[in-house]
């Protein structure tokens, strides 16, 4: 992936080495239950993994957490420049998400975030929260890793504040409201694979650009497939329970990432419309 002296988003707020935030997820766990926001993965992606499990001290070296930084900034800008053309073809205007890289845990408008949880997207602020020690966890706990693995999952939580602006976010939480935990988890998963087939316009994107080449779409591919409901059930637990899912199937995860990519149509991303 071509990222290294690339142009950074400016809409990206510090906060590493402040520490803060308490020892539970607080309010925005239960956000990212009902909206699927893995978002923290992503996503919330990763909500529910053996690594997502305690907070913990980074164990990044200053070199990778540095190119960490700069990477995320770069993927950032990107997605601000990939939704800036999409939204602007429907003739509407694209308002970019924040980003607040943190250490540990941190105070949000959905409550206080927690590294534990992975990356996630607060509705509230219309910001993405990252702990780049996610990186790790990624490589260490789900057997992926790479530039391009860990820009999906930034891509990802961007598709979140898309779905945000769209008005999708709060039409699927307050339908949630009302339905069981069966149905809710339903949607939860629609939520979660629509924002993965985001994620792969924003690649179709990159592509186009010669930024990514079929290795890094390889690379992305392998870390959706890493965060599937099922293979993450089945390595925490023993056994997989459909209706428990919240994020979607590795293959469906991988299905929807690559429609993305193949299509770069926000309109083939309808997953509210696909059995």
């Amino acid at each position: 992936m071509k990222w290294q002296g690339r142009r950074q988003s400016s809409n990206v707020e510090d906060r590493r080495g402040r520490g803060g935030g308490g020892k539970t997820p607080g309010i925005i766990g239960i956000i990212v239950l009902l909206v699927g926001a893995y978002y923290g993965v992503d996503l919330s992606g990763l909500v529910g993994t053996p690594s997502m499990g305690v907070t913990r001290q980074s164990t990044l070296d200053n070199k990778l957490e540095s190119q960490l930084n700069e990477l995320s900034r770069v993927v950032l800008a990107d997605t601000e420049q990939t939704w800036h053309k999409i939204f602007a073809q429907h003739g509407q205007q694209y308002r970019p998400a924040k980003m607040v890289l943190y250490t540990g845990g941190t105070p949000t408008a959905c409550g206080t975030g927690q590294a534990a949880m992975g990356p996630f997207y607060c509705p509230g602020d219309q910001t993405v929260y990252l702990d780049l020690s996610f990186y790790e966890d990624m490589r260490t706990k789900l057997g992926a890793s790479g530039d391009a693995a860990f820009a999906y999952v930034i891509a990802h939580e961007v598709g979140h504040h898309v779905q945000n602006l769209l008005g999708i976010l709060p039409q699927i939480h307050q339908a949630q409201q009302g339905a069981n935990q069966k149905q809710a988890n339903a949607l939860s998963v629609k939520l979660e694979l629509q924002a993965d087939c985001f994620a792969g316009i924003w690649a179709r994107d990159s592509i186009n650009q010669n930024l990514l080449d079929t290795s890094d779409v390889q690379e992305a591919m392998l870390a959706a497939e890493s965060v599937g409901d099922d293979r993450l059930q089945k390595k925490s637990q023993g056994y997989v329970v459909h209706d428990s899912f919240t994020h979607g199937s590795s293959a469906e995860r991988m299905a929807w990432l690559k429609r993305g990519i193949d299509s770069g149509d926000i309109n083939q991303c309808n997953t509210f419309a696909a059995n």
